[in-house]
């Protein structure tokens, strides 16, 4: 699933094609795909509107319109945003036509992602927590959000009520990072840990956007390229191969039907 760092990386590169750009044309396949309206009342309320701005909340890229509304994407599973796709039309859901030429086509596999025609943001983004790259995420919040809880660790950084945008795949980098074992009870963390689980996931988070996301499974950029984050990947994915720190082989365990990688060695329980 494309995380905080994969939006992020799609955002970034959509901007240059998407913003201040008139939609001329909609064209939705999938029923599913729309919220909260029909296909026809959906692309209605699309057309002749002006991308004023793109921004991101956790894993949400917002399309700000000249309308006042938001069109939210979600890419869940295998969900992308190409522009001008010349491949894998078997699997596109929907397309916006912009006046500059280009086409922004919503690519999905799986057919799980969604689009919301909203009025803001928070009418689908309200209840995601602080924003793990600005000033609003600080050790402190990270304290308060664990404290008492609990739950595996591992299970607490997916909560997107807790930190907003964290996957499956930076959980595991940063706890690998902080030396923490995934099953460890949140609320038992010490201030060091926390802080040092702070640290890390700014800087883990932040090292993926500079390689643009990690393509591990379907992820790839509007260019259809791939993000070369995984590359950098120390426990992620990486069931058997050998810890680059220590050299014992890196395990994987289901953690709340998730799987989760990590050193047996470096992150004792």
């Amino acid at each position: 699933m494309p995380e905080l760092p994969e939006v992020e990386t799609i955002k970034n590169e959509l901007i240059p094609h998407v913003a201040g750009r008139l939609i001329i044309g909609v064209v939705v396949d999938d029923d599913r795909l729309v919220r909260p309206y029909s296909i026809g009342e959906f692309c209605h309320k699309l057309l002749g509107q002006r991308v004023t701005r793109l921004s991101r909340r956790g894993k949400y890229l917002m399309f700000h319109l000249s309308s006042s509304n938001v069109l939210i994407a979600h890419l869940r599973m295998t969900g992308s945003l190409v522009i001008n796709s010349t491949g894998d039309e078997a699997h596109t859901r929907a397309v916006l036509q912009l006046d500059n030429g280009d086409q922004l086509a919503f690519v999905d596999r799986r057919r799980l992602g969604v689009m919301w025609l909203a009025k803001n943001e928070d009418e689908v983004a309200a209840k995601l927590g602080a924003e793990p790259l600005t000033a609003e995420f600080t050790a402190e919040v990270l304290a308060k959000k664990l404290q008492c809880r609990q739950a595996p660790i591992k299970a607490v950084l997916l909560d997107q009520a807790v930190v907003a945008g964290i996957g499956n795949m930076y959980a595991d980098e940063a706890l690998f990072a902080a030396r923490i074992h995934p099953l460890k009870k949140a609320g038992d963390l010490p201030s060091r840990e926390i802080e040092k689980l702070y640290k890390v996931i700014v800087n883990v988070l932040q090292s993926a956007i500079e390689n643009k996301g990690a393509s591990v499974d379907t992820y790839k950029r509007p260019s259809g390229e791939q993000g070369t984050a995984h590359y950098e990947f120390n426990v992620a994915h990486r069931r058997g191969e050998t810890c680059h720190v220590c050299g014992t082989a890196i395990e994987r365990i289901a953690i709340r039907n998730r799987g989760s990688y990590f050193c047996p060695n470096c992150q004792k329980l």
